[in-house]
């Protein structure tokens, strides 16, 4: 059986396993359906992938945000293969470039643990590194590793645009390896992981945009792209106004950064920015639902970093449900909740949900965060005085959720 032949074949096993999964009502389909096609085909995702413009977006948060803003920038091209619905892993990867076979371009969530074996798969013409920071250490393990990892996945991509935040100290560290790497100041301001310099082990000093370390010459580099309140500064020396639909800083930065990597595909900064302001959810996060007697705005936040950025953007009078969940998905390891903030609640009506309330419910305890306990998520709103809620949850319990509300 020719290759071509091989890969066809592979790809309709498992468009059918996935159809197969759908009518069962067993899953949404495309992971098993790619899993099929892996295992029919080990190379179907670099064949797959061939003859395509590729960007792949990885990075700790905000890959499907930043995955979503390229897609709308580059669908002013063409059209963009896109795994749109999370499933960032290989079998993910084959089933969302197997459901769009004809699309010249494809912009690809990675999750940073398989970002050196796909990159080499499919030789992305670009490459965007959002951040760096602890998540699910059970899985992905320390995160110091993984910034060596990709620092040397990067060394061989000779033909790949890296667009790097450079002001995350690990970011700066592994996409300084790259070839053709692209600097976007974003004025994050997460920090906690990255005390100490990754190469030498000396103390990061930050002042102002700047950060240095103070025993070796490791320094941020200046950036091509800033990103200065709701202005994108471009390196021809013009400004994009992004005035997105979606709050936070973060979504400011990933838009520049989004902003940065579809510039070197080809979409001109405004062109990009305008697809940007259409986007007002980010598979329901964001998105405000009605419940009986209840406005709720539903938030994802999975580790200590976005769970900062995150409790910066709930509105100051509303009362919280706070949704944990610890599957193999989330991590099972549920340590990082001590690194949270949580003292940002205080003075609120706090509900706790989840099937690891319990040890939620612990760490609000020392955080002087009053509160009480109501483990169904729904049942928690149901518990709260009629008006706003803002309804925060980690992976599962945010999948759940998105699933489980409109049909109440």
């Amino acid at each position: 059986m020719s290759t071509r032949l091989r890969t066809r074949a592979s790809v309709a096993a498992g468009r059918l396993t996935a159809w197969f999964s759908r009518t069962a009502r067993l899953g949404r389909g495309g992971v098993i359906g790619g899993r099929v096609t892996l295992r029919l085909d080990p190379k179907a995702l670099r064949r797959l992938g061939r003859d395509r413009t590729v960007v792949i977006v990885t990075g700790t948060n905000g890959k499907t945000t930043t995955s979503l803003m390229l897609t709308r920038a580059l669908e002013a091209l063409a059209e963009v293969a896109h795994n749109g619905d999370g499933a960032n892993m290989p079998d993910g990867l084959v089933a969302a470039l197997a459901a769009a076979p004809e699309a010249p371009y494809a912009v690809l969530e990675v999750d940073e643990t398989y970002v050196p074996w796909v990159a080499e798969q499919v030789q992305p013409a670009a490459l965007v590194l959002l951040n760096l920071s602890r998540d699910q250490l059970d899985r992905v393990g320390e995160v110091r590793m993984m910034e060596r990892d990709l620092r040397a996945a990067f060394a061989g991509l000779s033909r790949t645009v890296v667009v790097a935040n450079c002001d995350d100290v690990l970011v700066t560290s592994a996409a300084s390896a790259a070839a053709r790497p692209v600097w976007v100041g974003t004025g994050r301001r997460w920090s906690g992981d990255s005390v100490s310099c990754p190469r030498c082990g000396g103390a990061i000093t930050h002042t102002d945009r700047e950060w240095r370390c103070a025993v070796c010459a490791f320094a941020r580099p200046e950036a091509t792209w800033t990103l200065d309140g709701d202005l994108v500064h471009t390196p021809g020396g013009r400004q994009v106004d992004l005035d997105l639909r979606l709050p936070g800083e973060a979504n400011r930065a990933n838009a520049a950064l989004a902003l940065a990597a579809a510039h070197c595909v080809g979409v001109p900064p405004h062109t990009a920015a305008a697809r940007l302001r259409t986007i007002t959810d980010i598979g329901g996060r964001y998105r405000t639902i009605r419940r009986t007697r209840h406005s709720v705005r539903l938030m994802l936040a999975k580790n200590p970093a976005g769970w900062a950025e995150t409790l910066r953007v709930l509105d100051e009078d509303t009362p919280v449900v706070v949704a944990v969940n610890a599957h193999e998905a989330d991590g099972r390891d549920l340590s990082w909740l001590w690194d949270v903030h949580f003292e940002r609640l205080r003075g609120r009506q706090v509900v706790v949900a989840g099937e690891r309330s319990a040890d939620l419910a612990v760490r609000l305890c020392y955080a002087e965060v009053p509160h009480w306990s109501a483990p169904d998520p729904v049942s928690a709103i149901d518990t709260l005085p009629p008006g706003g809620v803002e309804l925060v949850a980690n992976y599962t319990a945010f999948r759940d959720l998105v699933d489980r509300l409109p049909d109440v």
